[in-house]
C-alpha cells in the first residue's frame, strides 16, 4: 500500500466519561457473577422446592440452602473475581482470602449474636476480597520475578500464595467484615423502607433508562442480585430479581412496534420480540428507544407498574432471572408468588404497550425511524458488537464469518505490524488464506473490517472509528493468548466462500527489505540504558546519528511511550514516534539494541529495543522479521548469543547494508 505524502490527521484520545466508567464497572461485576449464574439457579430451584415453605418441602436437601448460599456462591464468585485478574494462581488467592469475610458475616464460630440474626451472604465481600487477593499476589509475583535462585521456584510461588491469602483472610475477617456488615445492614434497610412505604416501583425511573445505556450491570449484579439473595435468604423471595430483569416492559415496546410502526422497525420487531421475551436478550429492544427517546417513558410505567404488582401480592422470585426471558422467570418463581410474578410481568407488558402505541400514535410524521443508526449507537454504548444487531439491521453479525481483521495503533508503523504479522501466520497456518490481516493508525481507519486488534488503551478510540466491527484488546502484540481466540472465530465461521470485505495489500510484508533500513552501525550490543526512558533515548540517538531522523522525533519517541506502551512482550520493546512526527522522519531506519541487564518497561523485562522510524513501507519486511523472529526460541537465543552487528542481521534473515 503507497504511502501518502502527508501524515493524517491525529484524532485526539477521548477521556472515557462517567457513564463509561460506570459501565466497565458493571462489566467487571458481570464478568465475576454471570459465569456462577448456573450455581445461583441451582441453588434457588433447591430453595424453591425443599425449604419447608417450599413446593416440596424436604428437611435433608433443604440443609444445602445455608451452605450453598454463605460459602459456595460467594466462593465461586471470589474465585471467578481471582481469575479474571491472575487466572488460576489469583483465583485460588482471591478465593481464600475471601474465608475470612465470609466467616466474619454469618458464622457463629465468629460472631454468634450476629449470626443468630440471619447473617448476610457475602457477596460484595467476595466481590471485592477476589479480585483482591489476586492482584496483591500478582504484584508479589512481579516484586521477585528473575530473581529466585533455580530450584526454589516452587517453594517460593506455594509459600508466598498461602502466607499472603491467610493474611488477607484474617484481615479480611477483622477489618473488612465489619464495615461490609454495615453497608449490608444500611442497604438492607434502605430496601425495607422502599418496600413498607410502597416506593419500590418509583426505582423504575431510574432503572429502566441506565438499562438502555447499558448501565444495568453495575445495577443488577452490584446491588440487586446481593439484596436480592440476602432478602431470599430471610423471607423465601425477593422483588428486587424482577426490576431490571422484567421481560414485560420491553415486550410492550416491542409490541407496539408491531402493530403501530413503519417500515424496518414494524418489520423486524416480530423477530426482536421472540428475542426478547423468549430468549431474554433485553439488548434488542434499546434500539427502538435510542430511535424514539420518549418511549422511556412507556418503560417506565410499565416497569412502574410490575413492580407494584410485586409490592402488592408480595411476590418475587426466589434466585436471578438470568438472562431475563419468561422461562428464566418461572424457573426461579418462588412458591406462592405464581399470581404476583405472572401480574408484574404481563401487567407491565401491557401497561409500556399501551403508552408506548400511544406516543407512536402521536407521532405525525411518516418518516421511518433510523434503526440501523439507532443500532450503531447502541453498540456504542455497550462498547462493543451486538450477538443480536443483525435482527435489526439485516446486516450479517460478526459473530459469523471473519473476513477481514486490522491491526491499529497510534501511528500504525510499529506495534500494529509486528502483531499483524503475528496473527497472520497463524491464520494462514489454520488455512484460512482467505482472511486479510492488515495493519492502519487508527486516523486510518474505516468502518470497513469485521475485527479489529488495538492495544487495551486504544480500543476506546478505535471503536470510535470502527463501530460496526468486533474488537478484541490485547496488551501483549508478540504472544497475546487473544490471537488464539481469535483463530478459533474464523474457524467457526469463515466458509472461505465469499470475497473479503476489503482487500488491502499486506503493506509490504511479502517484498525485499531495503538494505538501508538497518546497518551494523545502528545495532549495540551492550546497552548502557538502567530505564525506559533512557532506552528510548539510546535507541533514539542511534536513528539520529544514521541520518534518518531529525531531533525533535526522538521526543515524540518518548510522548508516544507515555500515551501507549511500545513493549511488545517476549523481552522486546519497539519505540517509535507519534503520528504527527512522520515529517521528523528524513528516511525509513530501524535501531537495534540489546541489553545484558534488562529494562524495567512499565513492570516488563525489556531486553531487546527496537527504535523504529517508518517514512512509508519499506521498514515492514523486517519487522514481520521481527515478529517471526522474536516467537522463535531459538532465533531469540541467537540474538543473546551474537557477538558482532551482523550476527544480529543475519539471524533477521539476510538484512544487508
Amino acid at each position: 500500500m503507497a504511502a501518502t505524502a502527508s501524515a493524517p490527521t491525529t484524532v485526539p484520545r477521548s477521556r472515557p466519561g462517567a457513564r463509561v466508567h460506570v459501565q466497565k464497572f458493571g462489566t467487571f461485576l458481570s464478568n465475576m457473577v454471570m459465569p456462577n449464574i448456573g450455581a445461583i439457579i441451582a441453588w434457588g430451584l433447591i430453595t424453591a422446592f425443599f425449604i419447608p415453605v417450599g413446593w416440596t418441602p424436604n428437611e435433608k436437601i433443604a440443609t444445602m440452602v445455608g451452605p450453598g448460599i454463605y460459602y459456595l456462591i460467594p466462593l465461586l464468585i471470589a474465585y471467578t473475581g481471582g481469575y479474571n485478574v491472575y487466572k488460576i494462581r489469583g483465583g485460588v488467592v482471591g478465593a481464600t482470602s475471601t474465608l475470612g469475610i465470609i466467616l466474619a458475616t454469618s458464622s457463629p464460630l465468629f460472631d454468634k449474636a450476629y449470626a443468630e440474626t440471619g447473617g448476610s451472604p457475602m457477596f460484595l465481600g467476595a466481590m471485592i476480597m477476589g479480585p483482591l487477593g489476586a492482584f496483591v499476589i500478582m504484584r508479589l509475583d512481579r516484586l521477585w520475578d528473575g530473581k529466585i535462585k533455580p530450584g526454589f521456584e516452587m517453594l517460593v510461588n506455594n509459600f508466598s500464595a498461602g502466607i499472603s491469602a491467610a493474611l488477607m483472610a484474617i484481615g479480611a475477617m477483622f477489618l473488612l467484615g465489619p464495615v461490609l456488615r454495615a453497608v449490608m445492614e444500611g442497604l438492607g434497610n434502605v430496601v425495607e423502607f422502599l418496600v413498607n412505604h410502597s416506593l419500590l416501583p418509583f426505582t423504575a425511573i431510574f432503572i429502566e433508562p441506565a438499562k438502555v445505556l447499558f448501565l444495568n450491570n453495575a445495577i443488577n449484579h452490584g446491588v440487586l442480585t446481593p439484596l436480592g439473595l440476602d432478602q431470599s435468604k430471610e423471607i423465601g423471595h425477593s422483588a428486587l430479581f424482577l426490576l431490571e430483569a422484567n421481560p414485560g416492559p420491553g415486550a410492550g415496546v416491542l409490541l407496539a412496534f408491531m402493530v403501530f410502526g413503519k417500515g424496518v422497525a414494524k418489520a423486524t420487531a416480530p423477530g426482536a420480540f421472540v428475542i426478547q421475551f423468549l430468549g431474554g436478550i433485553h439488548e434488542v429492544y434499546f434500539p427502538y428507544v435510542l430511535a424514539k427517546p420518549r418511549l422511556l417513558l412507556a418503560l417506565i410505567a410499565g416497569g412502574a407498574t410490575g413492580t407494584l404488582m410485586n409490592v402488592i401480592f408480595d411476590s418475587g422470585l426466589v434466585a436471578p432471572a438470568a438472562p431475563g426471558s419468561i422461562f428464566a422467570v418461572y424457573s426461579s418463581l418462588a412458591k406462592g408468588s405464581a399470581l404476583g410474578v405472572t401480574l408484574c410481568w404481563s401487567s407491565a407488558l401491557v401497561v409500556t404497550f399501551v403508552v408506548a402505541g400511544a406516543l407512536l400514535k402521536l407521532e405525525r410524521s411518516d418518516e421511518e425511524i433510523d434503526l440501523v443508526g439507532a443500532t450503531a449507537q447502541m453498540e456504542a454504548n455497550k462498547g462493543k458488537r451486538s450477538s443480536v444487531a443483525s435482527v435489526l439491521t439485516g446486516e450479517r453479525a460478526h459473530t459469523g464469518e471473519i473476513r477481514s481483521i486490522v491491526f491499529a495503533c497510534d501511528a500504525g508503523m510499529g506495534s500494529s505490524a509486528m502483531g499483524a504479522s503475528v496473527l497472520r501466520k497463524k491464520i494462514r497456518d489454520a488455512g484460512h488464506d482467505e482472511v486479510t490481516v492488515v495493519n492502519k493508525a487508527i486516523s486510518d481507519l474505516s468502518d470497513t473490517y469485521d475485527l479489529v486488534v488495538t492495544h487495551q488503551d486504544l480500543t476506546e478510540r478505535a471503536r470510535e472509528r470502527t463501530p460496526s466491527a468486533m474488537h478484541v484488546s490485547v496488551d501483549n502484540f508478540m504472544g497475546s493468548p487473544r490471537y488464539d481466540e481469535i483463530v478459533e472465530l474464523v474457524d467457526q465461521g469463515s466458509t472461505g466462500a465469499e470475497v473479503p470485505l476489503e482487500t488491502v495489500p499486506s503493506a509490504g510484508v511479502e517484498a525485499a527489505a531495503d538494505g538501508s533500513v538497518l546497518s551494523p552501525t545502528s545495532v549495540v550490543l551492550g546497552g548502557t540504558a538502567t530505564s525506559r526512558d533512557a532506552a528510548i533515548d539510546e535507541a533514539g540517538q542511534l536513528l539520529l546519528a544514521a541520518g534518518a531522523v531529525e531531533p525533535s522525533y526522538v521526543a515524540a519517541m518518548h510522548e508516544r511511550e507515555r500515551s501507549v506502551s511500545t513493549f511488545m512482550g517476549n523481552g522486546l520493546a519497539i519505540p517509535h514516534g507519534t503520528n504527527d512526527a512522520k515529517a521528523a522522519i528524513r528516511r525509513t531506519a530501524i535501531s537495534f539494541v540489546r541489553y545484558d541487564e534488562p529494562v524495567d518497561w512499565n513492570g516488563q523485562r525489556a531486553e531487546f529495543v527496537v527504535g523504529i522510524a517508518g517514512a512509508g513501507d519499506d521498514h515492514l519486511a523486517l519487522l514481520a522479521r521481527l515478529a517471526e523472529t522474536f516467537t522463535d526460541p531459538e532465533r531469540v537465543a541467537r540474538l543473546r548469543e551474537a557477538r558482532v552487528p551482523e550476527e544480529v542481521l543475519d539471524v533477521l534473515e539476510g538484512v544487508r547494508v
